[in-house]
């Protein structure tokens, strides 16, 4: 389902993507809220390193905290910086099961340290 919005003039805006989507729980449909995130957009912050993330987020906190943004850049920068936010988040999680596995495997092989079990 697609929202249409018109301009003043009379003229379609297409100046943000409108298009909502359907998700299904406990079967009944909801409509998700539009994003003005656009597709490419969302791509590419799932491609960032979390460097890049954790900065692009800062920027945009600082430009919410700065002020001076009407209503429709408020809620901009906010999804930007959910999804940001939501890729660090993923990258820190990644790296915290890595490390909670080697941590894992390095206490199983104290435990079989100095036994016959390791000399084979």
């Amino acid at each position: 389902m697609s929202e249409k919005t018109t301009a003043q003039d009379g003229t379609p805006d297409t100046s943000t993507d409108t298009t909502e989507k359907t998700t299904t729980t406990n079967g009944i449909a909801k409509a998700a809220p539009a994003s003005s995130l656009s597709a490419k957009e969302r791509d590419e912050i799932a491609a960032l390193p979390y460097e890049e993330a954790r900065d692009r987020l800062i920027q945009s906190v600082q430009a919410l905290e700065g002020g001076g943004l009407n209503l429709d850049q408020s809620m901009r920068q906010w999804e930007l910086g959910e999804a940001l936010a939501k890729r660090a988040q993923a990258l820190l999680s990644e790296v915290r099961a890595k490390l909670d596995a080697a941590q894992a495997q390095q206490e199983s092989s104290a435990d079989t340290a100095g036994t016959q079990s390791n000399l084979d």
